[in-house]
């Protein structure tokens, strides 16, 4: 799998005319490059019964990253052997994956079906390289079923662009030896509580510093960023876009505010933390350093094998815990089956390139198969609630964590508010304001409203 989280940074782009976005009809002008070729010519002179036929017979496109290409190419043939529809499949490796999707965007290399990451939704639609599915019914009567910030964070500008093929989400999560060793019976509830615990820990000698943040500037911060926030009750943004991160109550200031008193009054935090990447502190929690981590649920699997953890066996979850305002929600993030801008103009394209999103992210057979056959095969997250009631998901996800917590806590999951087109530009100066305030060079309100000054001044001229 690649990395869960991670929104990637990408250039702004000029915004294209919104009448291209919202109209429900193919648009030909902007897009006719990509489906001009000699073959395309020949077909447009051939009889309506050819065409026809040419046409059902024609391959689906469809492309994906390098995890789980076996149980990728046995769907496959699944599908060809129920629907008659024979497919084009390639791959290539996650670093190289979104700058090769790009290439093949702009070049008009055929492309029907892909995998879409939720960072990159903004860049893609605006482009005009990737096409809403909502008008397709048959994979609209899914969202019932999906995770809300599933279906939120497949949705831009009022559209839907596709199903979802794997989600994830921040988890809170303790090492319950070191807990008892502490005298605690039961895990932190809310962020007070987590300072209480940490103390007693630090000076029972338990662990220097028993809360682990990675707070590095790489593209997880903001996932650990939109877990803090979210949790205090507090927003990035507003339902309109326009920055509320400076306000006290409903914004960041309360999440920035407890890590800065964590690191520099309590010392419950290391001040390395600023330093510190997902993956070293991950190591660092796996070693037995720490008694609480934010780190991604599907990390779980890893802290607790023997092979791979010092502390197996003693690693569990908890709901996030909760600020004064706030509740128990954490950040989600997905990726999503996808339908080219240029096999959406193309009616019968559309309809085959339809079938395989609905076969990979819907049922196939009457059942979520792919989804299931991908969690077990490398223990990839699911976006629909039904598959929580699998027997055979439920004892794998048993053998390292509480599936029932999961669950919950997944259903209080949201999608990160601040993934626009101007995401990149803005996001190195944020993880800058945090870091400082951090450091004790600038109090978090004013970090936060350097902040949202950036963002109000990309969104205008965006």
């Amino acid at each position: 799998m690649p990395a869960a989280g991670g929104a990637v940074r990408f250039p702004r782009l000029r915004r294209r005319n919104r009448e291209m976005k919202t109209s429900r009809m193919p648009s030909m002008g902007r897009r006719q490059f990509m489906q001009t070729s000699a073959a395309a010519g020949a077909l447009g002179l051939a009889a309506p019964g050819r065409l026809a036929l040419a046409q059902s017979a024609s391959p689906v496109n469809l492309h994906t990253w390098s995890a789980a290409v076996d149980t990728v190419k046995s769907h496959l043939t699944a599908f060809e052997e129920h629907t008659g529809i024979p497919v084009n499949y390639g791959n290539s490796p996650w670093a190289q994956y979104r700058e090769g999707m790009v290439t093949k965007f702009v070049g008009g290399a055929p492309l029907d079906m892909m995998w879409v990451s939720d960072a990159w939704l903004p860049e893609w639609a605006e482009a005009g390289w990737i096409a809403p599915v909502d008008d397709f019914d048959f994979l609209m009567k899914y969202n019932a079923e999906a995770e809300d910030f599933c279906t939120n964070s497949m949705t831009y500008d009022g559209r839907q662009y596709g199903l979802t093929y794997y989600t994830d989400f921040m988890a809170f999560l303790y090492d319950e030896e070191k807990l008892k060793e502490a005298g605690f019976d039961a895990p932190p509830e809310t962020w007070d509580e987590v300072v209480e615990q940490s103390l007693v820990m630090k000076e029972k000698g338990i662990a220097e510093y028993p809360m682990m943040l990675a707070m590095a500037q790489e593209s997880w911060l903001i996932e650990f960023m939109s877990a803090l926030v979210y949790s205090h009750g507090g927003r990035f943004v507003d339902d309109n876009g326009d920055a509320i991160m400076q306000h006290e109550g409903n914004g960041a200031v309360e999440a920035l505010r407890w890590v800065v008193d964590g690191v520099r009054k309590h010392g419950i935090i290391s001040p390395a933390c600023v330093e510190t990447g997902e993956l070293s502190g991950l190591k660092a929690f796996a070693s037995g350093n720490h008694a609480f981590a934010l780190v991604a649920k599907y990390r779980l699997r890893m802290l607790n094998d023997p092979e791979q953890s010092q502390v197996a066996g003693n690693v569990k979850q908890a709901m996030m815990p909760m600020g004064s305002n706030g509740a128990h929600d954490t950040v989600g993030w997905m990726r999503f089956h996808g339908m080219s801008a240029q096999a959406a103009a193309d009616q019968q394209r559309a309809e085959n390139t339809a079938k395989l999103i609905e076969w990979f992210g819907g049922k196939a057979d009457g059942e979520y198969k792919f989804q299931k056959l991908l969690f077990l095969d490398i223990g990839a997250g699911f976006g629909v609630k039904p598959l929580f009631e699998d027997p055979e998901i439920r004892a794998a996800y048993d053998a390292y964590g509480d599936v029932d917590m999961i669950q919950k806590q997944q259903a209080q999951a949201r999608k990160k508010d601040v993934i626009t087109p101007w995401f990149g530009e803005w996001s190195e100066t944020n993880g800058s304001a945090w870091q400082s305030a951090i450091l004790g060079n600038v109090d978090p309100k004013a970090a936060l409203e350097k902040s949202a000054e950036l963002w109000a001044e990309l969104k205008s001229e965006y």
